[in-house]
């Protein structure tokens, strides 16, 4: 840096480490990998199935034809190697870390890659787990991916927080449940996208209803839903309902959810397509 800098970096043509830390994009990810459009899945309370969901998305959006990949940055409660049968280390190269690949091809990098045994527990503070999440965007070598999902830890939290801060994230989906005070709890996550300007690209209900084998009847276990209202409210167009189906559950603890193929999703799929 010159002795006499104004650090007015808009009137200097010299090179120098202010100047190129000015002209740092805060969320530019690893230089060797092109990630078209992030999306993040988030819910306002831990046990809708919000992984589930993320990985049926990405599954989805592979057999369109799609380059995907998932990162799982629920740091202390990792779920998405499980789903896919994955358990593998992750490994590093020159580019950055290698993410684990799934039997379609769907990229995707968890905590879980990192321990020596899956089931050790991460208790970090929320700033370290924060870095972590940075880190997987930074560090990754992702490649070209047409679309990536960030599996998002429930609440508006400090992770929550640092990927709308240092990820380009183009729109979010929320999964919710029947129950009153999930939905509650669901507007704090929506007010959290206004908050930061992130587009709600659609909102799925998870154990909406159960549909009995014999009569097709269905039965609303969790009670009546509030979907409709809680999307008109915050002016959501794109929803989806999802049934309690016992097959998707097992499919997911048998790490073969990409053998799962529904069309209940297609409205948000479509949403993520266009946003």
């Amino acid at each position: 840096m010159s002795e006499e800098c104004t650090h007015d970096c808009s009137t200097c043509g010299a090179n120098c480490a202010i100047r190129e830390k000015r002209n740092e994009d805060p969320k530019a990810g690893n230089p060797s990998s092109n990630v078209k459009k992030v999306i993040a899945v988030v819910s306002g309370k831990g046990g809708v199935g919000k992984s589930m969901v993320t990985a049926l998305l990405a599954a989805a959006m592979r057999r369109r034809g799609k380059s995907v990949a998932i990162m799982d940055a629920d740091i202390t409660g990792p779920s998405i190697p499980k789903i896919f049968g994955i358990n593998m280390r992750a490994l590093g190269a020159e580019e950055g870390i290698i993410p684990a690949e799934t039997r379609t091809g769907i990229e995707l990098m968890s905590m879980n890659l990192l321990l020596d045994n899956p089931t050790d527990p991460v208790v970090w503070r929320g700033p370290i787990i924060g870095g972590v999440v940075q880190q997987f965007w930074k560090e990754v070598y992702w490649g070209d991916v047409d679309y990536m999902f960030v599996d998002m830890p429930p609440g508006t939290g400090d992770v929550p927080l640092t990927v709308f801060q240092s990820i380009p994230v183009d729109g979010i989906v929320i999964v919710t449940s029947p129950q009153e005070l999930v939905s509650v709890i669901v507007e704090k996550a929506l007010k959290m996208a206004e908050l930061m300007n992130i587009p709600v690209l659609g909102v799925v209900e998870n154990m909406s209803y159960f549909e009995c084998p014999d009569c097709g009847k269905k039965h609303f276990i969790y009670g009546q839903s509030h979907l409709e209202e809680l999307a008109k409210a915050h002016g959501i167009e794109v929803t989806a309902r999802l049934p309690i189906e016992p097959a998707i559950p097992e499919a997911a603890d048998a790490g073969d959810i990409e053998g799962v193929e529904t069309n209940m999703l297609d409205a948000v799929l479509a949403a993520i397509e266009n946003a």
